[in-house]
């Protein structure tokens, strides 16, 4: 890949990192997605004593489509398992097919009690989540955290760097309209990643902007 093209993408990912500092909450609530390690990050919380249980939630998305055979919570939640989190622990949410549907369903299954939640999404989807559960969720305090990937090591087999910057600017797209349509809260975008945004852009990386 293009040189430069990398370095734009550096610079996206950087932004759309949150990395909230944690602490104990009431469930961690684990965005349902194309990448398992999302799964291995909520077992590593649960077993950390971040939270009594977890809630998994996601059906299928734009990506995940033609990947499970089941939803993305049950994909989800057979990592969890697997990683010695016990099932009566473990909430299943099967029907989000996007971060907004995530975020509400979880709520309403958790109910009104829940003061603190942490939400484990994906690296490069953490600012979304941000500005998605400050809008829809306003009632708990929200941590967004995600598996400590660094950029040269997200991209997989099933998911190439090319899918990668398609997505980050994708989702960009989307926390620049979705205030406008009550979907989040506005968030701050500095220059520099303004204008790799639209180099990536006039670069042909516009299969996610729909």
């Amino acid at each position: 890949m293009d040189a430069r093209v990398l370095a734009a993408a550096r610079v996206l990912f950087a932004y759309h990192r949150i990395d909230d500092p944690l602490a104990p909450s009431d469930a961690v609530v684990g965005l349902g997605s194309y990448d398992l390690r999302v799964a291995d990050r909520c077992a590593e919380l649960f077993h950390g004593g971040i939270a009594p249980r977890l809630v998994l939630t996601g059906r299928s998305g734009h990506w995940t489509r033609d990947l499970y055979a089941t939803s993305e919570a049950e994909a989800f939640t057979k990592v969890c398992v697997a990683a010695g989190v016990p099932e009566d622990a473990i909430l299943i949410e099967p029907e989000a097919t996007n971060i907004g549907e995530n975020i509400r369903f979880s709520a309403r299954l958790l109910g009104p009690d829940v003061r603190r939640v942490v939400l484990v999404t994906k690296p490069q989807t953490q600012r979304r989540v941000r500005a998605a559960v400050d809008r829809q969720w306003p009632q708990v305090e929200a941590l967004v955290t995600a598996p400590r990937t660094a950029f040269d090591d997200q991209p997989t087999d099933a998911f190439p760097l090319e899918n990668l910057v398609d997505e980050m600017v994708g989702d960009l797209h989307r926390i620049l309209d979705y205030p406008s349509k009550g979907f989040a809260v506005e968030q701050d975008v500095p220059d520099d990643v303004m204008a790799a945004y639209e180099f990536l852009i006039a670069r042909g990386f516009d299969r996610h902007l729909a």
